[in-house]
């Protein structure tokens, strides 16, 4: 791996040019592993090429910022318009937990940045800040499912999808963090040539493969309607969705689901929920670090007991005996 990718290294790009400025402004609560997502994409492309991007992180104000998985972070300054402006990227970091509301201030300067041309982008949620500062009327977007109502009452012009990540001209949105890294990827493609993406890929390849979920609405032929629940199922295994919520952002009803499920999977909505996630968590035993404890909460598991007892129902073994596979 290692061999194949020097290769890239400070390989000289087509489009030669100054640094690109990015900015990531972290809400509170904000989705710490779509930030990281799609910062680690901008790392990487500078471990290839040398001082392609500049980084930085901002808060709304002077204090600490917790993230959604609870580490505390203090941001390298506040966010203000002069900052705003100095940058090419400026990324909005919501997450699951972040509220939606924003001051005055911070809607006035997202609108200066839009006519200023700043490229403006949000992960989880972040597309709802967007969407109230007007400037995604037009625009397609994507947002996690559980704020697209609240997007769309607010924004009655921009198309909501439910891809995982949208760009759209100046407009960079990701509903997911896997979506964040695929935005990252596809934004950087647009500035810079082939190989450089290519190398990119080759790089954080290995962690793909081994620590990102392989979509099952890739591997198996469903319908259109029946392929988005399972996607709104396999985004949502920490905090898993009730079936009535599932039948709403789908535009289904629970009887039409079930039947779904039912014809295309021969199974169960919650039979095939119960297994994204309790497969999802022999992934986490067998690949990661994470304690029985971290891996039950990931996965959206009440209790160490319920946890135990459903993967002992699955795997006919407790989660205990799971063999850890990292070295």
């Amino acid at each position: 791996m290692k061999g194949k990718n020097l290769r890239y290294l400070n390989e000289p790009s087509s489009r030669p040019g100054r640094m690109t400025r990015t900015g990531f402004v972290l809400l509170e609560h904000f989705s710490l592993p779509a930030f990281t997502q799609a910062l680690d994409t901008i790392v990487t492309a500078n471990l290839l090429r040398p001082g392609l991007f500049s980084s930085r992180t901002f808060g709304l104000d002077d204090g600490e910022v917790v993230s959604d998985l609870g580490l505390v972070i203090r941001p390298d300054a506040r966010l203000t318009t002069s900052a705003a402006q100095e940058l090419d990227l400026l990324v909005i970091c919501g997450g699951y937990r972040t509220e939606l509301k924003a001051s005055d201030e911070f809607i006035g300067l997202l609108k200066i940045a839009a006519e200023a041309g700043i490229v403006l982008a949000g992960l989880w949620n972040g597309a709802w800040f967007l969407g109230r500062a007007g400037v995604l009327e037009g625009y397609r977007c994507a947002i996690h499912p559980e704020h697209r109502p609240a997007l769309t009452e607010i924004s009655k012009a921009t198309l909501v999808s439910s891809e995982p990540y949208v760009i759209d001209r100046d407009r960079l949105t990701a509903s997911s963090p896997s979506g964040a890294f695929h935005m990252a990827l596809d934004w950087i493609k647009s500035l810079h040539d082939k190989a450089l993406v290519e190398g990119i890929e080759d790089i954080l390849a290995f962690e793909e493969s081994r620590y990102r979920r392989i979509k099952p609405s890739e591997n198996i032929c469903v319908s259109a309607p029946l392929r988005e629940v399972i996607k709104l199922m396999d985004a949502n295994l920490e905090e898993p969705l009730e079936l009535e919520q599932l039948a709403v952002y789908a535009g289904r009803s629970r009887r039409q689901l079930e039947r779904l499920f039912k014809e295309q999977l021969g199974t169960t909505p919650q039979r095939y929920y119960m297994e994204l996630r309790i497969t999802e968590a022999r992934r986490l035993l067998q690949h990661t670090e994470l304690s029985q404890v971290d891996v039950l909460v990931a996965c959206g598991f009440v209790s160490p007991s319920h946890f135990s007892k459903c993967y002992s129902a699955y795997f006919g073994y407790r989660p205990s005996k799971e063999k850890r596979l990292v070295k």
